[in-house]
């Protein structure tokens, strides 16, 4: 699998576990907030690291981390994705893997291989909204549909979450989101953040104060829900 970068320590991307990122290049969608525009505009350019060197890495982390999430980019383009994901199960570590839904057949495939321990699924906006947010002229959402129902009835751990841009989001989308979503295991409203490598242009984030006013909107449908990422 191509590696394309590698972050060695998070406490965030695997809730409850102490984990690495491995990061995927390439990508189906065009959402002017990514802030890993070179990973997806770039998808050719050389790996960061080989499988092998990545594997002697996670060797040394044994009892050290719990887990390696793979995210991108879409880490479901990557035709051996499920032969990497075994690899490190065969390590004794657990696994998640980030994407944004609408290779709905991989997904499916990687589940049921047992080789996926967690699934975090990007919902990008309310349905009427997503071609407009991931940057794609007549976007199809029957994938995401269908990839959100695989996900809530298949059986494994997951969560959604939706990076929230002032330009993109408003209330009445973050509702129509949670009532499309009522009965999910997890979802977290995620604070977008400009990392200086974006996409688009002209994009802001909420207050807290503001993030904090949206969750309690949604939780009218997703009691559940959390803020991610987002300053007290």
């Amino acid at each position: 699998m191509k590696i394309s970068g590698l972050q060695t320590l998070t406490l965030l991307d695997f809730p409850g576990k102490v984990a690495c990122t491995v990061f995927t290049s390439g990508c189906n969608m065009r959402c002017p907030f990514c802030h890993n525009a070179g990973l997806v505009l770039y998808p050719e350019d050389p790996a960061e690291m080989t499988e092998e060197e990545f594997f002697s890495f996670l060797k040394k982390r044994q009892g050290i981390l719990d887990g390696v999430c793979v995210t991108g980019g879409e880490p479901l383009l990557q035709p051996d994705l499920i032969p990497f994901f075994q690899k490190v199960k065969d390590l004794g570590f657990t696994t998640k893997l980030d994407t944004n839904g609408f290779l709905t057949e991989r997904l499916r495939k990687a589940v049921e291989s047992g080789a996926v321990d967690y699934v975090a699924m990007d919902i990008k906006n309310d349905p009427g909204r997503y071609a407009e947010t991931v940057g794609i002229p007549n976007f199809s959402v029957e994938p995401i549909l269908e990839s959100v129902q695989y996900l809530m009835t298949c059986g494994v751990d997951y969560e959604f979450r939706t990076t929230v841009v002032r330009e993109l989001h408003r209330a009445g989308n973050l509702l129509a989101i949670a009532e499309w979503l009522q009965g999910a295991k997890r979802y977290f409203l995620q604070g977008f953040r400009d990392s200086g490598e974006l996409i688009g242009k002209g994009l802001h984030a909420y207050s807290p104060e503001e993030m904090h006013t949206l969750l309690e909107k949604v939780r009218q449908f997703l009691p559940q829900a959390e803020l991610r990422g987002v300053d007290v």
